[in-house]
């Protein structure tokens, strides 16, 4: 199996995958190629000794009869945001802590992979609109956040795989595309050196942007995570593999942004839920691999694990152009091609599952939402779709506006005094998906120009920002001579990193919240993110809309989202003549004549050199040296997490089937429930259960800073689970937020509150909800703040991938209804008392586990399928959990080790 490929006399090692389907009578081309490289990865760790089967490798080579099946993976790297990087530190300098405390090997606790964390999610827009506030946002990103990146240095040198980029460097996937990515990698083994492909997991969902190079990657949670970065085998069953064909080009005036909201409602509306999708067909030509990221970022958004383009000419091209080194463009070409790696041909079919087609010249220009990122509306529709929800209620999707005459939405504001419903009051050009795009960074470069050619301004209530995935595209925007009409509009450079579209949008204009506040306004963003889930912008604004940059540009210069683009202006020049959209919009050869400037070699060379990847308040910030971490017991950022606390259960199957007697419903749900209203990522709420804690801690709402930041305190994080300020409990359907009813007596109180009294009771939670319970981000503290919770099960019609697995990883159980039933449809009102039968058997077998709820004299009992998919994964429940279990593995391995020490010296 292992063949030999010779590249500038050197003699390099592979795993020939094509012999391996030889010998079993397939054809190599028949495969996709996400197949390939997952079969690339058995077979050559089975070569190095692992414990892979011949059954397993089989099951893989005729994947379409075993969809499900689980496979051993092992991953080539892991990388991680400080949002969920952190807390996987954080995690393991307290298992270091463990395994000391019980006589272990604390050093024995080490990544076992490379692993890359960005700093790119603690950014908040606290200064914009002027040319200062880059450097301010910086300086108040480290006074905020100066505990956790002392935290992250000493990491730097406690685990020797890590790899920390500071604050400033710019959005993880970007940086990933840009800078990291190897496309195959190289190790030395006493064998020799072997090739393989580059395959990454990321602490971030959308790790997929990285699969428009031609690696292979997606997003898992951080407890996932820690398991593969100690060397554990990263178990992950067959998938459903769904060919997707690309036809026709994306025709002017829409944009590469535009196709990708298409394929994401088209995909989203196919079903492709948990599928690999692999992009094939005659458009991709014409796609760079900058385009073709724009469309693979947003898979966690269409549902799919993963959207795959395999390397081909533009791939090579853009590592040319991004400035790769020539000998490693040389070897990933010998490589791929020699493995069949290399798609021939843009039209190369391999066998499917199934195929869908989907014509990009059906995009048009687009925004998506108000809600969520799959609700895509040609913007000729944005302002009637608008309008028509002010007044619906929220159970019908609108915004529940009981009386819509005193602040209409065709209000024309003449300041921020007279606002109405529908303002634009946030405009952001942020996120990886458009800003690794020049093509679309440029378009709003241009019409910025254009715009202030015209004379026109952005209102003064628009907050305004500029925030790129990389200072690679401040280069080029610069040397285009576009950041300057940029600026002149508002849209300052204002840092590198996840801002708006992650919740660190920060404050609005405080004469301009006081309108929303005092109004009850329905007020709007419009930002070129890929996540627009309520809540999740910002607490004021409840009307999110997600679309291309220079589309980001018009609404702030309209200053309201209820404009129709055809018939009404942007405003007016000087003269006092009109101006629309159509006069400013740039023409597509005005954009190809500029793209030269962001495919320069040099602009990636210089902005990635080692010496320029820190600040300067990184290299002179102290941090503490050493194995173990030393734990602050007056710190509020930094708590030693509650995980490795207790030694691991015996039989925690047992114990998970003892905690599911007679338990009560914590909280019940609708459809789409996301993970940013499980864990909200963004502004603490003085009036939360987190506020509340932190203000009894001495802390000014000022230093609050967000629930990403205070994720490496547990206390803040579980008073935060569920406390979303537009989470919609069904158990209180009056009111928004995080409140609930305790059982049996029906008080109202915070779902903590609540909680916190279960627990004193001595009586486990579960919870209810719809179908795509935990779609959106790779949340792990979802799933960790559920546990801390006392929940002991989730019942749901359907589950998202990530969110699921990490529900498994914290010991709690997911279940789903049967087809066809739900919550609702059995009648149940939530204040029933719940009792589990076959608990045991149904996670060790995949039994159906029946439930019997009872309230007073009334009993319903229905069955409902764990979703417990693999060996791993129940291994893990019966473990209790990733912690658990990844504990219970080092102190065993320190007795066998002292055992053996012990007969060595007898």
């Amino acid at each position: 199996m292992p063949e030999q490929i010779q590249i500038r006399q050197q003699s390099l090692r592979y795993a020939d995958i094509q012999e391996i389907t030889a010998a079993s009578g397939l054809d190599l081309a028949t495969l996709p190629y996400v197949i390939r490289i997952l079969l690339e990865n058995l077979c050559r760790h089975k070569a190095w000794g692992s414990n892979i089967t011949e059954g397993e490798v089989g099951a893989l080579l005729k994947w379409n009869e075993h969809i499900g099946a689980e496979l051993p993976l092992h991953v080539a790297r892991v990388i991680l945001p400080d949002s969920s990087g952190l807390p996987v530190l954080q995690d393991l300098a307290a298992l270091r802590d463990a395994v000391a405390r019980h006589n272990g090997d604390p050093g024995a606790v080490d990544t076992r992979i490379p692993v890359d964390l960005v700093v790119d999610h603690s950014l908040q827009v606290d200064n914009w609109g002027h040319a200062n506030a880059m450097p301010l946002n910086l300086r108040r990103e480290f006074e905020r956040n100066r505990e956790r990146y002392e935290f992250l240095k000493w990491a730097q040198q406690a685990f020797r795989g890590l790899r920390v980029f500071p604050p400033g460097t710019g959005i993880i996937h970007q940086v990933n595309l840009e800078y990291i990515a190897s496309v195959v990698m190289k190790e030395q083994r006493q064998d020799g050196t072997w090739l393989y492909p580059d395959f990454v997991i990321g602490g971030d969902s959308h790790t997929p942007m990285v699969n428009a190079l031609g690696v292979l990657g997606w997003g898992v949670g951080g407890i996932d995570a820690e398991a593969a970065l100690l060397g554990h085998a990263y178990t992950f069953p067959i998938p459903e593999v769904v060919g997707v064909r690309l036809v026709g080009g994306v025709a002017a005036p829409a944009l590469t942004t535009d196709a990708a909201l298409l394929i994401t409602q088209a995909l989203r509306k196919a079903g492709v839920a948990g599928s690999m999708v692999e992009f094939f067909g005659p458009a991709l030509p014409a796609l760079s691999v900058q385009e073709r990221a724009t469309i693979a970022n947003m898979a966690p958004e269409y549902g799919a694990t993963c959207g795959f383009f395999p390397v081909d000419d533009r791939t090579l091209e853009y590592l040319r152009n991004s400035g790769r080194k020539p000998e490693h463009i040389e070897l990933i070409e010998a490589y791929c091609k020699a493995n069949g790696l290399f798609r021939p041909s843009p039209e190369h079919r391999p066998q499917y599952s199934r195929v869908l087609e989907i014509d990009l010249s059906d995009a048009m220009p687009s925004m998506a939402g108000p809600r969520r990122p799959q609700d895509r509306m040609p913007i000729d529709a944005v302002a009637r779709d608008f309008k028509q929800r002010l007044g619906k209620p929220l159970s019908e999707g609108g915004f529940g506006v009981p009386d819509i005459a005193p602040h209409p939405a065709s209000a024309h504001p003449r300041g921020i005094g007279d606002l109405g419903h529908g303002a634009v009051v946030l405009a952001a050009i942020t996120s990886c998906t458009n800003t690794s795009n020049p093509s679309v960074m440029l378009a709003a470069g241009l019409l910025a120009r254009k715009a202030v050619e015209r004379g026109l301004q952005v209102p003064p209530w628009v907050k305004t920002s500029l925030a790129p995935g990389s200072r690679t595209v401040t280069r080029y925007l610069g040397e285009a001579g576009l950041l300057e009409p940029l600026a002149q509009l508002g849209f300052h450079l204002i840092g590198y990193g996840c801002t708006t579209c992650g919740g660190k949008s920060g404050p609005l204009d405080e004469a301009v919240a006081a309108q929303i506040e005092n109004k009850g306004l329905v007020v709007a963003a419009a930002l070129s993110g890929n996540r627009n889930f309520e809540g999740r912008i910002h607490k004021l604004i409840r009307a999110n809309y997600i679309g291309a940059p220079p589309l980001v540009v018009a609404y702030a210069l309209a200053g309201r989202i209820d404009i129709d683009f055809d018939s009404e202006p942007l405003g007016h020049d000087p003269d006092g003549n009109a101006v629309h959209l159509r006069d400013v919009w740039p023409a597509p050869q005005e954009i190809a004549a500029l793209l030269p400037l962001a495919s320069k070699p040099e602009t990636f060379q210089e902005t990635y050199l080692a010496e320029d990847l820190d600040t300067e308040i990184w290299r002179n910030m102290r941090a503490p040296e050493g194995l173990l971490f030393p734990w602050n017991p007056d710190s509020h950022y930094l708590v030693e997490p509650p995980f490795f606390e207790r030694l691991p259960d015996r039989d925690g199957l047992a114990r998970l089937a003892r905690g599911l007697e007679a338990t009560r419903v914590l909280a019940a749900f609708g459809d789409s429930l996301t993970t940013d209203h499980i864990s909200p990522g963004g502004e603490i709420p003085g009036d939360t259960p987190a506020g509340q804690y932190l203000l009894a801690a001495g802390i000014a709402p000022r230093d609050f800073n967000s629930y990403v930041a205070r994720r490496c305190n547990h206390r803040v994080m579980t008073r935060a689970t569920f406390a979303n300020i537009r989470i919609k409990n069904l158990l209180v359907p009056e009111v928004e937020g995080g409140v609930t009813r305790h059982f049996p007596d029906g008080e109202t109180m915070t779902i903590f509150d609540a909680a916190m009294r279960y627990q004193q009771e001595g009586r486990g939670v579960i919870v209810l909800a719809g179908k795509e319970y935990g779609t959106g981000s790779s949340r792990d503290w979802a799933a960790k703040g559920s546990a801390l919770l006392g929940i002991r099960a989730v019942i749901a019609e359907s589950y998202e991938r990530i969110h699921r697995a990490n529900l498994v990883g914290m010991g709690i159980l997911p279940l789903a209804f049967l087809e066809g039933q739900g919550w609702r449809q059995l009648g149940l009102a939530g204040n029933e008392s719940f009792h589990f039968e076959n608990v045991e058997a149904g996670v060790r077998d995949g039994a159906l586990i029946t439930v019997v709820a009872r309230d007073g004299g009334r009993e319903t009992r229905f069955q409902a399928r764990p979703q417990v998919l693999t060996a791993a994964e129940r291994h893990l429940i019966a473990e209790g959990g990733i912690p658990s279990s990844v504990l219970r593995g080092f102190l065993n391995d320190a007795a066998e080790a002292g055992a053996a020490s012990r007969d060595s010296n007898t």
